[in-house]
């Protein structure tokens, strides 16, 4: 029996970490996961700035499957958290990224504005996607054909087709 995948979901926004905002991201994403059959808390609302890094930190010493990122990504100065994810990836996937974005950009022009990264970190695929519900949806309906390919690859099955 495969054992059940873990995620971890982490929200950088200063309102929402306030309490000034109600955060829709972090659910959004944590219902999209439990949907694709991962194990996954609630998300981790952080105010942007080096709490997204201590947050990621946190996050991959659980070693979940996937950590998925929202908010931080456009730029304003304290969009950072392409910034405070990087140090943690040990390879990049920025196919996946160009896809999102242009998924994105056929609604909204301004997704090809999102920095985010997307990679491994050790075992665990790492993506940032945008702090908009839009921009979620759409990070998240490019994901869906890909997550159970990457997870099977970062455990070293090889189901090429």
């Amino acid at each position: 029996m495969t054992p059940l995948r873990t995620a971890a979901v982490v929200i950088a926004s200063t309102r929402a970490a306030a309490g000034t905002y109600e955060d829709e991201c972090g659910p959004a994403i944590a219902h999209w996961l439990y949907d694709h059959g991962y194990a996954v808390a609630d998300a981790v609302v952080v105010p942007d700035g080096d709490a997204v890094g201590a947050a990621i930190g946190a996050a991959l010493e659980a070693r979940p499957s996937v950590l998925i990122t929202s908010g931080g990504t456009g730029l304003s100065p304290d969009d950072v958290t392409p910034e405070q994810t990087a140090p943690y990836l040990t390879r990049s996937l920025p196919g996946i990224m160009e896809a999102i974005r242009r998924a994105g950009a056929d609604a909204v022009p301004t997704a090809v504005l999102s920095r985010g990264l997307a990679g491994t970190a050790g075992s665990t695929f790492v993506i940032n996607l945008p702090g908009s519900p839009g921009g979620v949806r759409d990070g998240l309906a490019v994901l869906s054909p890909l997550i159970d390919h990457i997870c099977s690859q970062q455990e070293g099955h090889n189901d090429h087709r």
